[in-house]
């Protein structure tokens, strides 16, 4: 169960993040990559952001570029949060692959 704080810091770091590759144009493929859910741990050191990846083929390809570019994401979040946290946390990136595995179980039950 996590704490409050976690809860409010994950909502933030959630809300930074998909500003982030909404506006910021991250070079990832042209796609388009929404953050559907994150959390912290408790010491708030790690990150974890799942992505929905939108208009791309190869899913593999475009979580390579954003492992890649963590950095550069880290700074932006950085830059956005600074007056909110006081340390940036390691961010770590996941596929969130929920909406695929709906989509499959629709198709299994209309057929």
């Amino acid at each position: 169960m996590d704490s409050t704080r976690q809860q409010k810091i994950a909502k933030l770091i959630q809300k930074e993040l998909a500003d982030i590759f909404r506006q910021d144009g991250l070079p990832v493929y042209g796609c388009m990559i929404t953050v559907t859910k994150a959390t912290v741990t408790k010491d708030l050191s790690i990150a974890r952001a799942y992505l929905s990846i939108f208009n791309s083929d190869d899913h593999d390809a475009v979580m390579k570029a954003v492992r890649i570019n963590t950095k550069d994401i880290r700074f932006r979040l950085g830059q956005k949060v600074k007056n909110q946290l006081r340390i940036i946390p390691q961010l770590e990136f996941f596929v969130d692959d929920s909406l695929d595995y709906i989509e499959n179980i629709e198709k299994l039950l209309k057929s």
